[in-house]
């Protein structure tokens, strides 16, 4: 659908007018980009806007109006967006970053090339699901342009029965936590529920949320009543219904997904990942991924010595393809109900390359029956509503952070045209596709000249 955006640009117009002190002063001083004569999918809707201009000046979209009724400012930085679309930066919402110091003889430069790898598949926005000594800082020189890289919200070091010994040594952990500036609690397995319940209870207390897996001994049910914020990779449904190894109906599922819902718990399906993890996956397919070139020869040993071994934790063998038809079944339940999708990939996991792995998971969601435009909400509009109370993102709109993709085609008709984006806009900083292909080429080189150093 499409709409001529005259409202819409009057809005935009009336926001630069608008705009604080502080702004009108940082306007004579920063640069302005402009995105000329481009389609703009804004997010609110989806609708598209055509022909306009859109306005950015250090991390801020200032405008977003017709072309024909905003000019463009003395000076300005003027990108063509002429047959071509904008629209938000995406978010990966189960990821994860490296230490920021060197670890298991993981190449230097690693952090660095998992920082842009997210960059260069569209992901300007990462909630990392495990965190490390110094991440934050990390989180500091990115925000503040010291390093290159998404935006970060992070998880401290994990909840688990390794790390949390009592309930109230969990709920000194929750405290400790938000002390330290962690934006969210990580929950792994292994917890019992008396623990669970100091943890969610203390969260409460200290306004910190926390999501992950859910603990075999806590169950879904009491996950989701006890308020994790979201429910990632389903598994906890899986072992709730018996969803390893016999098939799953609607009504099965009925009872779990009305509670989900209910409490408005959001879920991050990892799908892809997940047929690998269970052994769901073909390995030559896995193989035949070009992207595994950017990941150090030391990664990808150990993603082979995973399929190799067959022995997971979460390994389902004869009856994985029963296993991931359930999670699929599921998530198109969870959809239809209504229940927040956020988009995620648990990057960089088996075969799953940072930023580059929503190729193999898009498909998956649309093949659970959700919409090009909901699952583009997903990594959007959705991820902005989850952090609103930390900065406005996830919209083409004036105000909002500057993460932008231009794509070269219409991302509703077809969202293949996401993996190779014309450029990436990452809080006002402008990645051509010419500078990211040079980056990628960067990162190939190391790899190789690594592999000949072994």
């Amino acid at each position: 659908m499409v709409r001529s955006g005259f409202f819409f640009s009057c809005l935009m117009l009336l926001a630069i007018i608008s705009l604080p002190a502080q702004a009108k002063s940082a306007a004579t001083t920063e640069l302005i980009t402009v995105f000329d004569h481009v389609q703009v999918l804004p997010m609110d809707s989806d609708q598209l806007l055509l022909n306009q201009r859109v306005l950015v000046q250090g991390d801020r979209i200032l405008a977003v109006a017709a072309a024909v009724e905003l000019e463009i400012p003395a000076g300005a930085v003027v990108i063509d967006g002429q047959g071509r679309y904008l629209l938000p930066g995406l978010a990966e919402m189960h990821g994860h970053v490296p230490p920021t110091v060197d670890f298991s003889g993981m190449p230097a430069r690693y952090l660095d090339d998992v920082l842009l790898l997210y960059l260069a598949g569209g992901v300007t926005t990462v909630r990392g699901m495990l965190g490390h000594e110094h991440q934050l800082r990390l989180k500091e020189d990115i925000a503040s342009g010291k390093r290159l890289g998404p935006t970060l919200y992070l998880a401290g070091p994990s909840f688990n029965q390794h790390t949390v010994t009592s309930p109230q040594q969990a709920r000194e952990r929750v405290q400790q936590h938000k002390a330290e500036g962690w934006d969210l609690l990580k929950i792994h397995p292994g917890l019992n529920l008396e623990q669970y319940q100091a943890i969610a209870d203390e969260a409460r207390k200290q306004g910190i949320d926390f999501a992950g897996h859910v603990p075999e001994a806590v169950g879904i049910e009491q996950a989701i009543k006890l308020g994790s914020r979201t429910i990632d990779h389903l598994d906890g449904y899986m072992a709730a219904l018996g969803g390893f190894d016999t098939p799953l109906t609607e009504q099965d599922m009925a009872e779990l997904v009305a509670l989900t819902k209910e409490y408005q718990v959001a879920v991050v399906p990892t799908q892809a990942l997940w047929q690998t993890i269970i052994g769901a996956a073909d390995r030559e397919h896995l193989e035949s991924f070009d992207e595994l070139k950017y990941m150090p020869a030391r990664v990808l040993s150990g993603w082979r010595r995973y399929l190799d071994s067959a022995s997971g934790a979460y390994y389902t063998g004869e009856t994985a393809a029963i296993h991931a038809e359930n999670r699929q079944r599921l998530l198109s339940a969870l959809y239809q109900a209504g229940v927040t999708i956020l988009m995620g990939t648990d990057a960089p996991q088996l075969y799953s390359v940072p930023g580059l792995s929503l190729r193999r998971e898009l498909p998956l969601m649309a093949a659970a029956g959700m919409s090009h435009y909901d699952i583009l909400r997903s990594g959007t509009v959705l991820v902005g509503e989850y952090f609103a109370d930390q900065d406005s993102f996830g919209q083409v709109r004036a105000g909002h952070r500057a993460d932008l993709l231009l794509v070269d085609a219409n991302p509703l008709d077809d969202l293949s045209v996401l993996y190779q984006p014309a450029g990436v806009m990452v809080r006002g900083q402008w990645l051509s596709r010419a500078e990211l292909d040079a980056k990628l080429a960067e990162i190939e080189a190391a790899r190789i000249a690594e592999n000949r150093g072994r």
